[in-house]
């Protein structure tokens, strides 16, 4: 769940950064209940994050907010990193999910 006034989700230089890494653009996703669509060679590819859930640049804001303890963005982190490493498998949502997001 979305914590404070940080319910909106922007992209950031991180995800900017991390999709170029993987080749691919990003922009805000067409259907409401995701965060982020993701294009390669201009054509969409999938759909990833659920708005209603935090990812870690969002963790990262309410920690400089002081909403969270220093250092819990990088423990949400590690523990998502650990949930979904099976569902990592290049191509897919999870992938991009994985990669851009977290």
């Amino acid at each position: 769940m979305l914590i404070g006034n940080l319910k909106k989700f922007t992209i950031d230089s991180y995800h900017k950064k991390q999709a170029r890494k993987l080749g691919v653009n990003i922009n805000y996703s067409s259907n409401p209940d995701k965060k982020l669509d993701i294009f390669k060679d201009g054509k969409k590819v999938a759909s990833i994050g659920a708005s209603g859930y935090n990812d870690y640049i969002l963790y990262k804001k309410a920690e400089a907010k002081g909403i969270y303890p220093r250092g819990y963005a990088e423990k949400r982190r590690r523990l998502y990193k650990i949930r979904h490493r099976k569902n990592n498998i290049k191509g897919t949502a999870g992938y991009y999910a994985y990669n851009i997001l977290w």
